[in-house]
């Protein structure tokens, strides 16, 4: 029998805890005794009248109960602790492995491939990446950025060159049309130094759009400060003689002289083209063609000879639909001012907004 279980078959053997509960005769039954850590079971005997006492002496099995929650909360512990342990170092591992990356990916985005210096080149050196993963796509980035800037250094080169090449006949034929002017013509022979003339002007404008383009680089060029009115009235009248009939409603909001910053060349390139195409591109005669004015933005509206959908259109859409092959120029310089140009269709009417 387990120590902590006797069996008394008299009151006197009982322990003093239990003796005066015993002489008051308990039935048969279990009983608990907190204060005194017993359990007692009352039995009848079958070879007396005298009932058995059972007991069960509990305080050493809560003491090796409580001892056993002890423990567990002991391992339960030092288990969290390793595995907080655990967890921190996985994050330091995953830091060091992620960092070259890391690394990686800010001096890249730091780098202007239209304009890579000795200082890019040895911010993004492969060697400063070690022979791993890391390492094979510094190599491959480096080589593609060199790529990238030996293309657009050959693409700024040509277009200068040309650019300056054009300007030379350019110049000899403005020089023959003055001259012509200065003689005595007939009224057809005025009529065809006109559409000369007209004609040396787009091409000296086309010439100076792609100067523009070629030096778009030059960011000493593009913090002038500047009114928009000048230029939009020069480019009005440069394009007049393709009116042809139609009429121009000018629209100036209330106080708005609008000044902007940029590269004035650029700002006149775009508007030139964009009043060009809306003279050009309004076929039905007697149109109206609206040009409004606010603060910040300008809108021309021309009246299309077709219907087209409502909505958006695209640069490419538009130049296939033979909105002028400037257009693409206009978006290119309106990103580098941080201007935005915009075409829509609405109510047969084609809408261009360009807005600062």
């Amino acid at each position: 029998m387990p120590a902590n279980l006797r069996t008394y078959e008299g009151i006197d053997n009982l322990p003093e805890p239990l003796k005066m509960w015993a002489q008051a005769r308990p039935e048969i039954g279990v009983y608990e005794f907190e204060s005194a850590e017993l359990h007692v079971a009352v039995i009848q005997s079958a070879n007396s009248s005298e009932n058995v006492f059972i007991v069960f002496d509990v305080a050493g099995i809560e003491a090796e109960s409580s001892e056993d929650w002890w423990w567990l909360l002991g391992i339960t512990a030092v288990v969290g602790a390793l595995g907080l342990l655990g967890f921190g170092l996985g994050v330091i591992v995953m830091r060091r492995a992620v960092a070259p990356v890391t690394q990686l990916a800010k001096v890249v985005e730091k780098i202007n491939p239209e304009q890579l210096t000795d200082d890019d080149h040895k911010r993004i050196e492969a060697s400063k990446f070690g022979d791993d993963e890391v390492g094979v796509l510094a190599r491959t980035i480096e080589q593609t950025l060199e790529r990238i800037s030996a293309f657009v250094e050959r693409e700024r080169y040509f277009t200068g060159a040309a650019s300056h090449e054009l300007r030379t006949p350019i110049t000899v034929i403005t020089g023959a049309l003055e001259l012509l002017e200065l003689s005595t013509l007939s009224n057809s022979d005025k009529k065809i130094l006109a559409r000369l003339k007209r004609a040396n002007v787009d091409m000296k404008t086309t010439i100076d759009m792609f100067l523009c383009l070629a030096r778009e680089t030059d960011d000493g060029l593009y913090d002038e400060q500047f009114f928009v009115m000048p230029l939009l009235n020069k480019a009005i009248e440069q394009q007049r003689h393709l009116l042809n009939g139609k009429s121009i409603e000018l629209d100036i909001e209330q106080f708005a002289n609008p000044k902007i910053y940029g590269h004035p060349p650029a700002f006149f390139i775009t508007v030139n083209n964009l009043i060009r195409n809306a003279f050009e591109h309004t076929l039905l005669e007697q149109a109206k063609i609206s040009i409004v004015i606010k603060e910040n933005e300008l809108l021309i509206t021309n009246q299309l000879n077709v219907k087209h959908d409502e909505g958006n259109i695209s640069i490419e859409e538009a130049s296939f639909q033979g909105y002028g092959l400037g257009l693409g120029i206009v978006q290119r310089l309106c990103e580098r001012n941080d201007w935005s140009f915009s075409l829509r269709s609405e109510d047969g009417n084609m809408i261009a907004s360009l807005s600062w």
